[in-house]
């Protein structure tokens, strides 16, 4: 099927499912930020898996044709659905479509799509790390972007990946962005270093200890969620 075809296929599937009133209340959650149709997230995903089965063979071009097409839809959900599809699919992409999803990043830009990019991008990089050590510098240059959310990427981008992260740029990129005052990455730095504390508590225990000055109170705070229980229990 065309990029047309499908992107024609996924809104023929949710149109029946969109609810005014729903989408009132979706739109206030994100600060008006959006427009919704007002389809919550299993409605969503039931509604178009079969069209997304179809994409099983699909390319990395196509599947990131069909991606940017759902982008430029004037309602939220299609976003979430293109996201979908990409976490899905991650493993026909590459670390060479990142800078695409980077891209796509600073359009429409929200924790929410952001987030959910950042997830397909940490699946890709992760999957190609056995083979390529190497892979995370374009997280390296990822940190340095004028873009908050490209940065806030680059600082949770190993989020889950417990014995493959590499805890010299976790620190790193802490340190580097701990003198921001936007809350969505010192916000990320706080989670950054409280996931990494489920694999390795007294590491992170550390780092806060060593680096309080330079912390943000709220990096600290969400850093520090369950250190406690983690060390003694």
């Amino acid at each position: 099927m065309s990029t047309s075809a499908i992107c024609n296929a996924i809104q023929l599937a949710l149109e029946p499912w969109a609810d005014p009133a729903r989408a009132q209340g979706m739109a206030a959650y994100m600060k008006g930020h959006f427009s919704y149709m007002g389809i919550a997230t299993p409605q969503r995903r039931a509604a178009v898996a079969a069209v997304m089965r179809e994409l099983k063979s699909a390319s990395a071009k196509e599947l990131l044709a069909i991606a940017d097409a759902l982008w430029r839809l004037p309602h939220r959900e299609y976003q979430y659905v293109a996201i979908d599809i990409l976490s899905k699919y991650s493993r026909s992409l590459g670390s060479k479509d990142v800078p695409h999803l980077l891209t796509l990043a600073q359009k429409k830009s929200w924790w929410d799509s952001v987030d959910g990019l950042s997830g397909a991008i940490r699946d890709i990089l992760q999957c190609e790390l056995p083979s390529n050590g190497k892979v995370q510098v374009i997280m390296d240059e990822a940190l340095e972007h004028s873009d908050l959310w490209v940065r806030r990427i680059a600082m949770i981008h190993q989020l889950g990946w417990r014995d493959d992260t590499n805890t010299e740029r976790l620190f790193r990129y802490a340190k580097q962005l701990a003198h921001e005052q936007e809350f969505f990455i010192r916000k990320a730095i706080g989670w950054a270093l409280r996931d990494y504390a489920w694999h390795d508590a007294g590491m992170v225990a550390g780092f806060l200890e060593e680096n309080k000055a330079q912390l943000s109170a709220l990096t600290y705070r969400e850093a520090g969620k369950h250190l406690e229980r983690l060390q003694t229990g």
